[in-house]
């Protein structure tokens, strides 16, 4: 009787143990992980022309938005757009408040060793934000060594202002470091090319703003969490999309054509 009770009382134990890790155990992979809430959450910061918001609009559009919009609808589910702190893009992924960074991110050797990454989907540079009437005096690296920098932490923007020993203060968002140069508490920003573009000069909200010298040239690309197959997934997707030409057509709307990779 004893021994019988004993088998019994561990097989109760054995589905005890199953039951309570049922709960947590790793999906199959993320694809059926984010397949089986029926929601990609993506992390982005308002970044023009990639992920915005228009004028009066809760809608957030952008190239990067719009594509990640498509590649919700490849999966079968819905998309939600998540703002983050840049600088906590790693945590937010890792801790599953987010399935993707998608937001212009730049493929440096900390992104790629803390995500899995996609294939490149564009290129840009980072550039050195000055007022407008001080764009011949600051327009090489050497003539801006003792200029007061504004940069978004975590950013690329840091890295460039770390090797070329610039004086910098990190600020929450790329849009906040032109802010500083506008109002003249910092003397200039580092920000992504395709942003500049978009954001400064006439016709912009910081027409007073330009940009001069480019500090690099590097690749944009897509984070999922460590291991997940939705990057996999994801250069199969854009693949397809630059095949029946949605990529090309969405670049169009933003102006980002001549970045984007189509090929």
């Amino acid at each position: 009787m004893k021994k019988l009770l004993a088998i019994l009382m561990a097989v109760a134990m054995l589905f005890t143990f199953a039951a309570c890790g049922g709960n947590d155990a790793p999906p199959a992979g993320d694809m059926a992980y984010v397949q089986g809430k029926g929601t990609l959450v993506v992390g982005i910061t308002d970044f023009a022309p990639m992920d915005y918001k228009a004028e009066g609009s809760d809608e957030w559009i952008g190239f990067d938005a719009d594509m990640a919009k498509e590649f919700a609808k490849y999966l079968g589910v819905e998309v939600e757009f998540v703002e983050i702190v840049w600088d906590q893009k790693v945590m937010e992924l890792s801790g599953k408040n987010i399935d993707c960074v998608w937001n212009g991110m730049t493929l440096n050797d900390q992104v790629l060793a803390s995500m899995s990454c996609s294939d490149a989907y564009c290129v840009n540079s980072q550039v050195i934000v000055v007022p407008a009437d001080k764009a011949e005096q600051y327009n090489t690296v050497e003539a801006c060594k003792d200029l007061k920098f504004a940069v978004e932490g975590g950013s690329a923007g840091k890295d460039m202002a770390e090797a070329n020993g610039f004086n910098y203060t990190e600020v929450d968002k790329q849009a906040t470091a032109l802010m500083e140069v506008a109002a003249g508490t910092s003397d200039a920003a580092i920000i992504d090319s395709l942003m500049a573009g978009a954001m400064i000069g006439e016709g912009t909200g910081f027409a007073t703003l330009t940009y001069t010298a480019a500090l690099n040239s590097e690749e944009y690309g897509v984070g999922f969490r460590q291991g997940s197959d939705l990057a996999a997934e994801f250069n199969k997707f854009f693949k397809e999309q630059i095949a029946n030409g949605k990529a090309a057509e969405i670049a169009n709307t933003y102006g980002v054509q001549e970045a984007v990779i189509l090929e």
